[in-house]
């Protein structure tokens, strides 16, 4: 496992490209997609992702706590997006999740890195550096799908609505 995460940290500037030109591919597919539409929410949100992830491709990967640095660019684009919810949105598309906890894990996965690299000076290979380098492109790779499908593929939504409203969700299975 060691040798196929020093084989994905080799690839990380290819995928990084590859991920932040998807993001603007997203962006838009769904500016064309809503032309002739109300609803421009999922345009807004790819938006959103568009800049902070085209902005975070001028960060300099070889500084002193490249990891701090994208925990601080997703804990941002998390703030944006709650203040867009709050003050643009008037309906929450199912891709708004998803981008919550897409970004929340990986903001979790890069204070982690940070945490363990820089503040404990750690250099041995143990499993949350695999987390870390497979979860965070799963992670990027489903906020990039859900922009394009805006369809509860995970049951996020869903698991959400049934913690929030157990009651409410039951008397719907009953139906």
């Amino acid at each position: 496992m060691l040798e196929f995460l020093w084989k994905v940290a080799g690839l990380y500037d290819y995928i990084t490209i590859f991920i932040t030109w998807s993001f603007v591919i997203a962006f838009l597919y769904n500016l064309s997609a809503s032309i002739n539409k109300y609803d421009k929410s999922c345009t807004q949100l790819a938006f959103i992702m568009m800049v902070s992830y085209t902005s975070s491709v001028f960060m300099d990967p070889l500084s002193e706590t490249p990891h701090l640095t994208l925990f601080i660019f997703d804990i941002v684009t998390i703030f944006v997006l709650i203040l867009w919810r709050i003050y643009f949105s008037k309906n929450f598309p199912v891709a708004f999740y998803y981008l919550l906890v897409g970004l929340s894990f990986n903001a979790f996965v890069f204070f982690g890195m940070h945490y363990d690299s820089i503040v404990l000076g750690n250099l041995d290979y143990w499993w949350f550096w695999a987390l870390y380098a497979i979860g965070q492109i799963i992670s990027d790779l489903t906020m990039l799908l859900i922009l394009l499908i805006n369809k509860d593929f995970l049951g996020l939504v869903a698991l959400k609505r049934h913690l929030l409203n157990p009651k409410k969700c039951s008397n719907e299975e009953v139906k």
